[in-house]
């Protein structure tokens, strides 16, 4: 399976591939950051993003995209700019049919490192642990996006099985 994982912001947007399945070593195929600058008008940093990811998506050509979740913080303004990037990556995959899955920031931390109150330092050294890299990627929002393409190949055995359960028993 092979999965792009997507840490919305609007100032940088972090993006990582992931090849393998469940119970194997991992595969890192490529991370980095969508970057705009926080001074251009924010329809304008919304479609950069989308540039930025559609060429993602044709330099990789991944299964799926997870993207993190947006959860409540206290900064509104914060949050509707991850709500709006995140809608970007979202609108990216489904464009191309591609099957989107959503995580929360607790969820992939405890997948990555045991623990749904991980630090981001805590985060980075279990993502480099578990590709075998030399160090971890720079920055913190490339090895979020990478956590979370690892969460979801980590849990999408279990969850399928569970969707066919329910699927069965109805």
């Amino acid at each position: 399976m092979r999965v792009l994982g997507v840490d919305p912001g609007l100032t940088r947007c972090g993006v990582g591939v992931v090849e393998g399945v469940a119970g194997r070593p991992l595969r890192m195929l490529g991370v980095g950051v969508v970057r705009t600058g926080a001074d251009a008008a924010t329809a304008d940093r919304l479609v950069l993003i989308e540039r930025g990811i559609e060429e993602w998506l044709d330099a990789h050509r991944p299964e799926l995209v997870a993207v993190e979740r947006v959860f409540s913080q206290h900064n509104v303004r914060t949050v509707m700019g991850t709500a709006q990037a995140s809608a970007v990556a979202m609108l990216c995959a489904a464009r191309r049919g591609l099957p989107v899955a959503l995580h929360t920031p607790s969820e992939v931390k405890a997948a990555v490192t045991g623990s749904g109150r991980a630090d981001k330092a805590q985060v980075g050294s279990m993502v480099t642990r578990l590709l075998r890299l030399d160090a971890p990627p720079k920055p913190a929002d490339a090895a979020d996006a990478l956590a979370l393409a690892i969460c979801h190949i980590w849990r999408a055995p279990a969850t399928n099985r569970l969707q066919r359960a329910v699927a069965a028993h109805r």
